[in-house]
């Protein structure tokens, strides 16, 4: 992949539509807060792992988070 492609905004703005703090997201995809904060500013990116499970828990597809 390239080597901008995770966009941590994106995954904030998901997170806000789904009604979620990033406390309760973090818990969902069974990930400490930090991390969560963490992709949100673009400071890491997720594995594909980690990945499938942000978009199971926010609902939406995976191209909504890869934009």
């Amino acid at each position: 992949m390239p080597r901008d492609w995770w966009r941590g905004t994106v995954l904030s703005k998901a997170r806000k539509r789904a009604n979620l703090t990033q406390a309760a997201l973090a818990k969902k995809v069974r990930v400490h807060q930090v991390t969560i904060a963490r992709l949100e500013t673009g400071e890491r990116r997720p594995s594909v792992r980690l990945l499938q499970r942000l978009v199971k828990a926010l609902g939406v597809p995976v191209t909504e988070l890869l934009r």
